[in-house]
C-alpha cells in the first residue's frame, strides 16, 4: 500500500475522531488546509477551503469553546454535541478520505464508518466524564474537562497534518478504551 494514501487515511480518521471533543475544530483545521493546499479536497467539497467556511468555522469554535465553560450548559451541549460531532466527523472523513467509488452511498456509508463512529464514540466518552464531574463536583470541575478537551481538540487538529498516522492511532485507541469502559459498566449493572 502506498505510504501516501496511507497518511492520508490516517489524516482522516484523525481529523474525524477528533470532531468528538470540538466539533468546529478540526472543521476548522480542514478549511485552513484546504485553503492553503495542505490537503487535497475532492471537487464536490471544494466549498469547504472558502473564506465562507473558515470564517464560519472559527466564529462557531470559538463560540463552541467558551460554551463549555457555562455549568450546567455545558452538558445541554453535550446532548446537541453527539450527533452533531458524529455528522461533523462523517463530512470530514468523506472530504478526505481517498474512496474511489463514485456511488454517493457507499462514499458515505464508509466515511460515516471510517469518521462519525470515531467522533460519536469520542464525544460519547467525553459527555459521560463531563455527566460525572457535575455530579461529583457539582458542576465545578467542567471547566477543568472542558480545557482538557480543547486542548485536545486543538493538538489533535494540529497534529493530524504532522504525524497523521500515530495521533490515529492514538484516538482509535481511546475509542476501543471508551467501548470498553462502557460495555464493562453496562454488564456489571446487569449482573447487580
Amino acid at each position: 500500500m502506498d505510504q501516501g494514501l496511507i497518511t492520508t487515511i490516517a489524516m482522516g480518521i484523525a481529523l474525524s475522531a477528533t470532531a468528538g471533543f470540538r466539533i468546529f475544530v478540526p472543521m476548522l483545521a480542514a478549511a485552513v488546509a484546504g485553503h492553503f493546499n495542505i490537503m487535497h479536497l475532492p471537487a464536490d467539497m471544494a466549498w469547504l477551503s472558502s473564506w465562507t467556511s473558515i470564517i464560519c468555522f472559527a466564529t462557531a469554535s470559538i463560540a463552541e469553546i467558551g460554551t463549555y465553560y457555562i455549568p450546567f450548559i455545558d452538558n445541554l451541549l453535550d446532548t446537541i454535541a453527539t450527533p452533531l460531532s458524529v455528522a461533523a466527523g462523517t463530512l470530514i472523513a468523506f472530504s478526505i478520505l481517498p474512496i474511489s467509488s463514485q456511488e454517493p452511498i457507499v462514499r458515505w456509508g464508509l466515511a460515516f464508518l471510517a469518521g462519525g463512529s470515531t467522533a460519536g464514540t469520542i464525544q460519547l466518552g467525553t459527555g459521560l466524564l463531563r455527566l460525572l464531574s457535575s455530579k461529583a463536583t457539582i458542576g465545578t470541575g467542567n471547566a477543568v474537562v472542558a480545557t482538557t478537551e480543547n486542548a485536545a481538540a486543538v493538538t489533535s487538529s494540529l497534529l493530524s497534518f504532522v504525524i497523521p498516522v500515530m495521533v490515529a492511532l492514538l484516538l482509535l485507541f481511546l475509542c476501543i478504551w471508551v467501548i470498553y469502559r462502557l460495555f464493562k459498566r453496562i454488564t456489571h449493572r446487569k449482573t447487580i
